[in-house]
């Protein structure tokens, strides 16, 4: 690329776009919450492909929708495999919530797995996350990660890095700074805890100093997914540690083990997250049969691995489940005991609105 001449000629307007960040303010004004405490909610939801079902549960579902901050990664712009929406700035109109979006991508491709085959072509072929609030969103800012693999290699080519998105909310009770965070899944654990770091350190040399939320599908899978070598040596480290005891005892705490690093990183630095996430409780859900995910393995590693990956399942009743969305925060505390939930009830199995299922968190500033 960098011998082209096409490319270089684009490149100043590329970086000018991967380094952006899109605001819009809806045309009609936020309805704001009026509850006492602040409620988030992190939602990987896949591309927006369900973009009818998505926007019907964050404008009515009893716990998500009187939200003060979402913070959804996974969200394109004129891509094909979501009827090329531009999704952020139509949930924004839609919810009347003011919005920051951050591009992480220019995607060469329609996508990966079966959206590949999806017929008709890319328009502005962005793909990145956001924040949506009903509150002013001040400073929006963007920080760019280091890639855990080279995007131009495998099926799904692309220009860019994960990025995440954020902006101080301008809360009655007080400004804080909330930041989407999607890391990257084809990388190594070390790769994960090092974005983090890049986070961490970007934010804290903000001023002045407030209340941080970070949030997002951090891709806590505990594996190194960075080559496929790595990933099928993976799969058999965790049949010999026993597949039962790495479903019920590693995939739903990562950060005992696997993920350790990561989970460390934040500690030291001043941020909670345990009493801010549902222990053990899981937002990532694979099942043998689920073509669609299957697809998108296939990008990545050998067809054979599948029936490995089956035969293990077999001894779960074909299932297993993960725990990759995540919520952070410094000077922040949970509203109450039961102040974290995942909301399963958004989608049932035959009807799912993404593969994530929603994470949400009440808490106070202190």
């Amino acid at each position: 690329m960098l011998n082209s001449r096409l490319y270089r000629a684009l490149k100043p307007e590329i970086e000018r776009i991967l380094g952006s960040v899109e605001e819009n303010t809806p045309s009609s004004k936020p309805n704001i919450p009026g509850h006492e405490f602040i409620r988030a909610t992190a939602w990987n939801i896949e591309r927006g492909n369900e973009f009818s079902g998505i926007l019907k549960t964050l404008s009515s579902h009893p716990d998500i929708s009187n939200s003060d901050v979402f913070l959804l990664t996974e969200l394109d712009h004129g891509m094909i495999r979501s009827g090329n929406r531009h999704v952020a700035r139509e949930l924004s109109e839609a919810l009347r919530l003011n919005s920051a979006f951050a591009p992480s991508y220019i995607n060469l491709e329609k996508g990966s797995g079966q959206e590949a085959q999806t017929f008709g072509d890319n328009k502005e072929s962005l793909h990145g996350n956001a924040i949506f609030s009903p509150h002013s969103l001040a400073e929006p800012f963007i920080i760019r990660l280091v890639n855990g693999k080279d995007k131009m290699k495998g099926r799904e080519k692309r220009l860019g890095s994960q990025a995440a998105v954020g902006a101080t909310v301008l809360h009655p009770s007080g400004p804080f700074r909330a930041v989407s965070i999607h890391l990257d899944a084809h990388s190594t654990q070390k790769h994960r805890a090092d974005q983090m770091k890049m986070i961490l350190d970007q934010v804290e040399r903000m001023s002045p100093e407030l209340p941080v939320l970070l949030g997002g599908d951090w891709n806590t899978a505990t594996y190194n997914s960075s080559t496929a070598f790595h990933t099928i040596m993976g799969y058999w480290k965790r049949v010999f540690m026993g597949v039962r005891n790495v479903i019920q005892n590693h995939f739903p705490y990562p950060d005992r083990y696997f993920e350790k690093e990561l989970f460390q990183t934040l500690e030291k630095r001043g941020y909670s997250y345990k009493d801010l996430n549902v222990p053990g409780g899981c937002t990532l859900h694979y099942y043998v049969e689920d073509l669609a995910a299957n697809g998108r393995m296939a990008d990545w590693i050998p067809f054979w691995c599948f029936w490995f990956i089956n035969w293990a399942l077999a001894m779960n009743n074909g299932r297993c489940s993960m725990k990759l969305d995540w919520f952070a925060g410094k000077n922040i505390e949970p509203w109450k005991k039961k102040a974290c939930r995942i909301a399963y009830d958004v989608h049932d199995r035959e009807n799912p609105l993404s593969d994530h299922d929603p994470i949400v968190l009440d808490f106070r500033l202190i």
